[in-house]
């Protein structure tokens, strides 16, 4: 297991004094809290590497604008795309159990198709959540992470069940 979660992504700055709109990363609910550390990733030269939350106001489960202790102006600008991560051993470790981000290794079963591949990784895109299956000669899949799609997730036996729309695993 990785010492240190990714929780969030800085996705804009909210104004000059370093406030930012901040999204859940990885399919996780939002997680940050105030007086949590976080490290900020990839780093930027001449920037704070790490800072504390000194202010959170949720706008819904996985969205908030947030506030760092020591981070405004220039710096702000700066850290606007990066990941905020912490230590995963400050979570509740019951966030990760049926998130996306944490299928890795999974097996994927399609209702018509059967068994589709091993989900390699799950990409957190601003429009859409994907995650990208390996299927059997290393050719992949990318799969919506949508209630349309994932119709089951069997965490005991780590198994996500899908309905695929007809052609993609053609694309």
């Amino acid at each position: 297991m990785r010492a240190w979660a990714d929780v969030a992504v800085l996705a804009k700055t909210k104004n000059l004094k370093g406030r930012f709109v901040a999204h859940a990363a990885a399919g996780l609910p939002f997680l940050l809290e105030v007086g949590d550390e976080v490290a900020f990733v990839p780093p930027q030269l001449d920037v704070v590497r790490n800072a504390v939350v000194s202010d959170v106001r949720l706008l819904d489960d996985r969205t908030a604008e947030i506030e760092f202790e020591g981070v405004d102006g220039d710096a702000a600008s700066v850290l606007e795309g990066s990941h905020c991560l912490i230590m995963r051993e400050t979570i509740d470790e019951s966030v990760f159990e049926d998130a996306p981000g944490a299928w890795e290794g999974w097996t994927v079963v399609d209702e018509t198709a059967g068994t589709i591949g091993i989900v390699a990784s799950f990409i957190d895109n601003p429009g859409q959540a994907l995650i990208e299956v390996e299927r059997e000669g290393g050719a992949t899949v990318l799969v919506p992470v949508v209630d349309e799609i994932i119709r089951n997730v069997d965490i005991e036996n780590g198994i996500v069940h899908v309905d695929l729309p007809n052609g993609l695993l053609e694309l």
